[in-house]
């Protein structure tokens, strides 16, 4: 009886147990979704505030690439701008830093010039309101088009890379590009050298698009004859700039057609101070040398043999000189004209002189046949003693005791010993005979050829000088 009371309570109370246990569990599980409900609509207050505050800071916005901006990734560049329509119009101007060297010998010369081009792209256009250029270093060079410049007859060339490469690029909003890049440049320059060193250069240095020929791309200069200007500090030592100017004109070239070419054109006066130094006036120094031969007595034959060989020298010294610093040319130069009659009138002055110890010899054996005081023999001896002695006999007694002298071994002992007073007592008279009248003895003995060759050589030589310098002055 007792269990069957305690299973109805147990029947009656469950049913109540139950619906506490999950209405508690059911006010739990509201307050936790409740709780989850708010921190959800915390951090979406949190994050739009976030948000808010970064766009706000204008530093942490990323601006676009230039990439970007020129739409570069959107176009080809492999092709100019305005394919296959009318040439692209490129314009061009230089300014010349400075012209470094001339060489004769290589015929080239180095200049450095700032080379500045102008075209439009279309492609490259940008939005812009206050209508501002961008411009950039080398690195965006390869990823747009720009015109294909070389330069003909070129040897060596090179862009200036310091401290980076010095190249610019402009570009404006509507779509116009300045590209300009600091060059150096060796080139040939045909030189005429038939007036060196009196000569005048002319050089010039061409510019040309190396693909696109005239119905692609058209060259011309941009500011006409101005598009060249110059550093007003520009010098050489050996050259005066006379003037630079610009012109243009078209190439052909049988497989690919016609191009336009540009033309940097400078003419070069040649200073002629150095080498009025160097070479002209020692040549004439040593002509004049040669004449002095003409002065000395005509039997003092080391003195005018040594003094004619030196000129020889000193001028093949010279002419080798010059010619080591000229290109090897087939033609003769203005230079080698003067350095070689120079050379012609030293050569002459010795062979003048050849000519009279001939001369003079021949004479003196007459002489001494017509006395017949000595043998054929002995005649011989006795000029070879009179023109090899150095001295100029003037009289009879003179020629006879040098005779006697240089034959005294075929004398007996007493005539040996009794001339020796008597060739003193002669030599003494000579001297005396001398003495103050060195200058009327070589004037009234000197021989006829050196007498006119005085005159003769240095009035040709003077007329020589007129003609020359009138000719190439």
């Amino acid at each position: 009886m007792v269990l069957v009371i305690k299973l109805l309570l147990l029947t009656c109370l469950w049913p109540t147990a139950v619906l506490t246990s999950v209405s508690s569990q059911s006010d739990h599980h509201h307050f936790h979704h409740h709780h989850q409900q708010k921190c959800s609509s915390m951090k979406k207050y949190n994050s739009k505030r976030d948000i808010k505050t970064r766009k706000l800071d204008s530093t942490k916005v990323r601006p676009l690439k230039a990439e970007q901006l020129l739409r570069i990734d959107n176009h080809d560049f492999a092709m100019r701008p305005g394919f296959g329509g009318s040439p692209i119009p490129v314009g061009i101007d230089v300014q010349v830093e400075s012209i470094d060297s001339i060489s004769e010998v290589d015929m080239d010369f180095t200049m450095t010039l700032y080379l500045r081009h102008y075209w439009k792209d279309e492609r490259l256009s940008f939005p812009s309101t206050k209508n501002r250029s961008m411009t950039f270093d080398g690195r965006l060079i390869k990823k747009i088009w720009v015109p294909d410049v070389f330069f003909v007859h070129s040897k060596r060339s090179f862009i200036h890379d310091t401290t980076m490469e010095n190249i610019m690029l402009r570009v404006y909003p509507d779509g116009n590009v300045l590209f300009s890049l600091r060059i150096t440049v060796s080139s040939m320059c045909f030189m005429d050298f038939s007036r060196f060193p009196l000569d005048t250069q002319n050089c010039s240095l061409e510019l040309e698009s190396y693909a696109y020929n005239e119905d692609d791309l058209m060259l011309y200069w941009k500011h006409g004859n101005e598009s060249l200007s110059t550093d007003e500090h520009i010098s050489l030592s050996q050259f005066f700039i006379e003037e630079f100017s610009a012109s243009s004109g078209l190439a052909f070239y049988s497989s690919t057609g016609w191009y336009n070419r540009l033309f940097i054109n400078f003419a070069l006066r040649r200073h002629i101070f150095f080498f009025v130094l160097q070479s002209y006036f020692p040549a004439m120094l040593m002509v004049m040398l040669s004449w002095v031969s003409f002065w000395i007595d005509r039997r003092a034959v080391p003195a005018r043999v040594s003094l004619g060989i030196t000129t020889v020298l000193t001028m093949s010294t010279i002419i080798t000189g010059v010619s080591a610093s000229m290109p090897q040319v087939s033609y003769i130069k203005a230079v080698d004209v003067y350095l070689w009659i120079s050379f012609l009138f030293v050569f002459l002055s010795v062979i003048e002189y050849a000519a009279v110890n001939y001369l003079t010899t021949a004479e003196e054996r007459k002489q001494l046949k017509k006395r017949g005081k000595v043998s054929g023999m002995y005649n011989i001896d006795a000029v070879q003693a009179m023109a090899f002695d150095g001295c100029y006999h003037d009289n009879e007694a003179d020629i006879d005791m040098t005779t006697f002298a240089v034959h005294s071994e075929e004398s007996s002992a007493w005539g040996r010993t009794a001339s020796i007073p008597n060739l003193d007592a002669t030599h003494i008279k000579r001297k005396r005979s001398l003495k103050g009248n060195v200058g009327r003895i070589i004037l009234q003995n000197n021989h006829i050829i050196d007498t006119y060759s005085r005159i003769i050589f240095p009035t040709v030589y003077i007329l020589f000088n007129f003609f020359y310098w009138g000719l190439y002055v």
